[in-house]
């Protein structure tokens, strides 16, 4: 496994959070016009999901997903189980079917930064991300088809391709702040 970062020495600042200190915030007040800096929308947290439906089956493969989602994310992520049984999908209650992670603070900008520069240019046929996926609350889902896209992931010692849902979460109130907040991050959305 690649080596971890160092989140917790002092001095650490990850690049993205230099950023918003330096050049996103005094943009965000210029254009929105706030009279106080708490009103200015910034990066909360970063929720992955990653649904493994062959956990049903075979448990080694929701070991797998876990091992490869901690190698993306920089934390170990937790299993996810199901609330109810449904029976066409071969699904007991409390049964593990996925497993997630929240990042946030300095993993959360790096993993941010990670996904910007180099997992999302490395997706095929990638024409930007859908302007429309917010939630009304200042809430961004995305959704990747293959998680192999990030460079910590080895494609030779991965035995199966899952898919993965990434929420970015901002304190902004409305879709068009952070909207404007995730552009000055440099999200690729579409016109």
């Amino acid at each position: 496994m690649a080596e971890q970062m160092d989140t917790g020495s002092a001095g650490y600042e990850p690049r993205l959070k230099r950023l918003y200190r330096d050049v996103v915030r005094p943009n965000m007040r210029e254009k929105f016009k706030y009279t106080n800096d708490m009103q200015i929308p910034a990066l909360d947290k970063v929720v992955i999901n990653m649904g493994v439906g062959e956990a049903v089956a075979d448990s080694k493969k929701l070991q797998a997903a876990i091992r490869d989602l901690t190698a993306i994310a920089g934390q170990k992520p937790v299993a996810t189980i199901a609330r109810t049984s449904i029976a066409g999908f071969k699904i007991r209650e409390n049964m593990a079917i996925g497993c997630k992670v929240t990042l946030r603070r300095a993993h959360m900008y790096e993993f941010i930064d990670r996904l910007v520069t180099i997992a999302l240019p490395r997706v095929k046929d990638f024409r930007g991300l859908n302007g429309k996926s917010f939630d009304g609350k200042g809430n961004f889902a995305m959704g990747l088809k293959e998680h192999i896209v990030f460079p910590e992931i080895n494609y030779d010692q991965i035995d199966q391709v899952w898919g993965m849902d990434i929420i970015v979460c901002t304190t902004a109130q409305t879709d068009a702040e952070a909207r404007n907040l995730l552009q000055e991050f440099s999200f690729p959305f579409r016109n």
